[in-house]
């Protein structure tokens, strides 16, 4: 038997998760932030690297980084004074991995 139609149905848990995941990702700043972050790879960026960057107010950013953070896909840490920021890959990987597991299962 393939380890696709072994697989256990997806609980209305995980797939509520995985909306809010992507519900979070369909936002276009959200998205672009996010796309920021994966890009700077496991270093990170700072709070004013990406304000600078994506050339928003903070206030906008702040609002967008607290979507991403409450659903997993950013972690923030605090170095000093400054914020760091870095996506999840793992969270990431998870999102679109719950997809790819659903791909012909009831075929």
């Amino acid at each position: 038997m393939s380890p696709r139609l072994a697989a256990k149905p997806a609980t209305e848990a995980a797939l509520a998760q995985t909306a809010r995941r992507l519900e979070a990702l369909g936002q276009p700043v959200r998205l672009g932030v996010y796309r920021a972050l994966v890009r700077a790879g496991p270093q990170g960026r700072s709070v004013g690297a990406l304000q600078e960057m994506l050339a928003i107010p903070r206030s906008t950013l702040s609002f967008h980084l607290r979507r991403l953070i409450e659903t997993g896909l950013v972690i923030q840490e605090r170095r000093g004074t400054t914020l760091i920021c870095r996506a999840d890959c793992a969270t990431m990987d998870a999102t679109l991995g719950f997809l790819a597991r659903e791909c012909c299962a009831d075929a």
